[in-house]
């Protein structure tokens, strides 16, 4: 019977918190101020990349085109080799063609 005693005390606690509840006060332009508030943070979003505009975005993409193009123009494939090679010569990452017995 204990724990009927211990339910009843629980509903009854739960019951008297729920006569404590009171009509929460709320401004009347309270959702104008909060849609308010919502758009002009997607505004400023806008504002972030506002200065790159489209003639911008072209110039750019005039100036990467050119870019690749000389570095394809001067890019020959003996020098590329060489410096390769060079490279692992100085990290000593090459490997020798010639078999040595004694290594």
């Amino acid at each position: 019977m204990k724990t009927n005693n211990t339910i009843q005390e629980k509903i009854e606690s739960t019951f008297s918190a729920m006569d404590a509840i009171e009509e929460v006060k709320i401004s009347p332009f309270f959702k104008d101020k909060t849609m308010r508030k919502l758009f002009e943070e997607k505004e400023e979003e806008k504002v972030i990349w506002s200065w790159f505009t489209p003639k911008l975005q072209l110039a750019t993409l005039v100036c990467l085109i050119l870019i690749n193009a000389y570095a394809f123009t001067n890019l020959s494939a003996d020098n590329h080799e060489d410096n390769v090679e060079e490279f692992a010569e100085t990290f000593g990452l090459s490997t020798n063609s010639d078999i040595d017995l004694f290594n």
